[in-house]
């Protein structure tokens, strides 16, 4: 009886690790945490939540402060993305904090950042391990004089009608956004040394960075195009990042609100909000621009199987298939530019691949006449798209003693030089003996 009861409660404690251990992991059906720093922003910002879940993600709201606050337990992660609302936070509660935001997207999942004027040095912090920095005065607020929404008051010029878009079909969706987007917040720019973040809304030439209540004593630190309203950043393990300088921009205000640039005539009855945060989330939550590669594999042309070694100057076909995540299933990815390399130290070959529009991307070529280990490799990077690094390795042999032709044809002068020699030799032996 005692061992049973000993069973029992092994049993109950190995209960949440059987869970975590069986759950299945689909990309239709993944879990969200929203940070707040106000329950509010629930109903104020429902349209943009509401869309996440028609997605078929799972949002757990909490507030930025909570004592229970976690992202993982037992070693497994409980959430596939994590969504910051809480521009004002000082620290996050319970186990979060910066280290485990950094180790959250270190371990390949998303962030989404929207800060405003009211921003802590703290989510500043977040964003500049990001890759991105916000103004370090925090008063100051973008202004723009001459791209600022029209309204009825005049106001400061710090509600801009931004329209500088990234021109890119798989971040921002291939319906063109027609309609400015409306943004009021704080700027920020993109590190010059991060190669991995892209400016996906950007101010127009005219815009600045200043405190808008008071006037300018010195020139302002960022100005331009060089100030960043909405940037992503792809990393190195594929996780994506998305960060902002305004949290009104995600709200229903903006989202419903008309939209006309100042200057322009041309007056549209709803901003360009909901369309440019609906895509841009398609794309930060792998929605779209997402690949995956399978089933990469070669053999000699003429045959099926796959051999373990190759011999020099041998005809083999190589072939891989690649696809598209669309938000329900996987596609064939179809595109020109998939190239392989048959890589020892150095590509001795570089091959761009042939697709049949299916999905598969095959080539063939002859092995070069080096013998070694070498590797398929295929790296491919493009624009909006998740990266795919695959490589397998095969050894290459030279020719055998015995698989020599019997009459190499660059060797034919130095035949012609042993047959010329021992005729001459025969001749010289012929006119020695037989001359008097």
């Amino acid at each position: 009886m005692e061992k049973l009861s000993i069973s029992i409660v092994l049993a109950i404690s190995l209960l949440p690790f059987l869970c975590f251990s069986f759950s299945p992991e689909s990309p239709t059906d993944r879990r969200i945490l929203v940070l707040l720093d106000d329950f509010s922003l629930k109903s104020s910002h429902s349209i943009f939540f509401n869309s996440l879940k028609s997605r078929g993600f799972g949002l757990d709201f909490k507030l930025a402060d909570d004592p229970k606050l976690a992202l993982q337990r037992y070693g497994q992660f409980l959430y596939d993305g994590l969504v910051i609302f809480s521009p004002s936070v000082e620290r996050f509660g319970g186990a979060l904090d910066l280290a485990a935001v950094l180790d959250f997207v270190d371990s390949g999942h998303d962030l989404i950042i929207a800060a405003d004027a009211s921003a802590s040095d703290f989510i500043k912090s977040i964003a500049t391990e990001c890759g991105v920095d916000f103004d370090e005065d925090p008063s100051a607020m973008v202004i723009d004089h001459k791209s600022y929404a029209v309204s009825k008051t005049e106001g400061d010029h710090t509600l801009i009608a931004a329209d500088s878009f990234i021109e890119s079909d798989v971040i921002l969706g291939k319906t063109k956004i027609e309609a400015p987007v409306l943004f009021k917040g704080i700027a920020h720019s993109i590190n010059a040394a991060n190669g991995l973040a892209l400016k996906v809304l950007s101010a127009s030439p005219s815009a600045y960075s200043a405190n808008p209540s008071s006037k300018l004593s010195s020139p302002p630190s960022l100005t331009g195009s060089a100030i960043s309203l909405v940037s992503v950043v792809q990393a190195r393990n594929n996780a994506r990042i998305l960060i902002t300088g305004s949290l009104d921009m995600f709200s229903n205000r903006f989202f419903k609100s008309g939209v006309q640039k100042a200057e322009s005539t041309t007056k549209y009855e709803k901003s360009g909000n909901e369309q440019f945060v609906t895509e841009l989330s398609k794309w930060i939550f792998h929605e779209r621009g997402h690949l995956k590669a399978v089933n990469l594999g070669h053999h000699k042309v003429g045959e099926t199987d796959e051999p373990a070694i190759y011999r020099i100057k041998d005809d083999l076909e190589f072939y891989v298939e690649v696809y598209e995540w669309s938000g329900k299933s996987w596609e064939p990815y179809v595109a020109n530019d998939v190239q392989v390399q048959f890589y020892m130290m150095s590509p001795y070959v570089l091959k761009t691949l042939s697709t049949d529009q299916k999905g598969l991307y095959h080539t063939s070529f002859k092995v070069p006449d080096v013998y070694g280990v070498f590797q398929f490799k295929v790296e491919y990077q493009r624009l909006g798209y998740t990266s795919l690094s695959l490589s397998k390795q095969i050894p290459v042999r030279p020719f055998r003693h015995n698989e020599y032709e019997r009459f190499i044809t660059t060797a034919y002068p130095y035949y012609g030089a042993s047959f010329a020699t021992m005729a001459g030799f025969f001749i010289f032996s012929f006119v020695y003996l037989y001359n008097k």
